[in-house]
Order: C-alpha cells, then structure tokens, then sequence
C-alpha cells in the first residue's frame, strides 16, 4: 500500500485539552464572610403623626394576611449577557456566573434610591433608623429544604463577590456548617419564584 500524498495545507496541531472549571472548596470561601463594608445607620425621630400611622400598620400587619408579589421582567438582555461571558467570568473568578447577582445589585440599588424600604423604627426611641447598607437574604439548598442567608454590605459586592458568597453559603448548608449567624439579619430577601 503507498502512503497518501502530502497535503497542501498544514494540519493544525491538535487542540489543547480544555481544563475542567475549578470546584470551589469551603477554603477558597473563608474569605468571603469577612467580606464587610461600613455599617453606618441614620437616625431620625418620628413626629406623633408618624408614630401612630407605624402603629396601625403594625396592628394591620399582626392581624390581616400578608402579601408577597411577583414582578415579570423581560430577561432577554441578562440571558444574552450571562451566555456571552459565562465561561470567561468562570474561568476569571473560579464561580459560576448565575442570575442572582444581577437581581441582587439590582435590589440593592432599589435600597438605595429608597432608603425608607431599608429603615427601620425602632420603638423605644420613637426613631426611624435609616441604614445606609444592604443586607439581602437569598434562598439556597440545603439537605433539610431551602436556607436563607444573608448577604452583608451587598452595595459594596460585584457580581463576583455575590456568587462567591452564594457559592460559599451553598456549600457551607450542604456539608452542615451553615451557622445561625450567617441566617440572622436580613431585611430584604430575593427567591426564585
């Protein structure tokens, strides 16, 4: 049998194996719960007028059934954004690009154009107390059902350090570290609905 005759293009070498996308570990996570801004609060008394309009919702909110909505938005421009740039953000920052930091920061920027939905009153001073961070509570798996942590200073987190911190409490609520501490605080919670 004679060989075939030489081909006229070079033959590209064979492609690089393609390394599989890290698996974080509860190590690469640790530093992600000291991961804290400034915790800075506002406070501001409430005239009697206020006072008694708070009292009433408190009494309404105690005796009458409570609402949860749900907003449709067109997810087109987000589901192209994260097809686009999901492998390089993986491969940049070792974690999954998934939808929740978009929802988060989105959250967050609506806290901080309405600090009223981030205050709270609180009843022995008669004052308003305006935080000037975001803590957010997300929902995630666990073992025994869903958990909700809270995501601290979330107005000073990117996208990646919002997945990161998600990736870190999933894994912490699959392996049963996840503490009531990291439960404890949030005043906004985001699910998937």
């Amino acid at each position: 049998p004679t060989p075939p005759p030489p081909s006229s293009t070079p033959t590209p070498p064979p492609a690089a194996p393609s390394k599989p996308a890290p698996t974080p570990s509860t190590e690469q996570f640790a530093s992600a719960t000291a991961f804290l801004g400034q915790r800075t609060e506002r406070r501001t008394k409430m005239s009697r007028m206020r006072q008694r309009v708070a009292a009433r919702l408190k009494d309404a909110q105690n005796t009458a059934a409570m609402l949860t909505t749900f907003q449709e938005v067109d997810m087109g421009n987000l589901m192209d954004m994260r097809k686009k740039y999901k492998d390089a953000f993986q491969e940049k920052h070792g974690v999954k690009l998934g939808f929740m930091s978009a929802f988060v920061k989105a959250s967050t920027a609506a806290l901080q154009e309405l600090p009223a939905v981030n205050a709270y009153i609180d009843e022995e001073t008669k004052e308003i107390v305006y935080r000037e961070y975001c803590d957010i509570s997300v929902a995630v798996a666990s073992p025994g059902g869903l958990v909700v942590p809270v995501l601290r200073n979330t107005e000073t987190m990117t996208f990646a350090d919002v997945e990161r911190t998600i990736a870190m409490y999933g894994q912490k609520a699959r392996d049963g570290s996840l503490a009531l501490d990291d439960m404890a605080g949030g005043k906004f919670s985001i699910s998937k609905g």
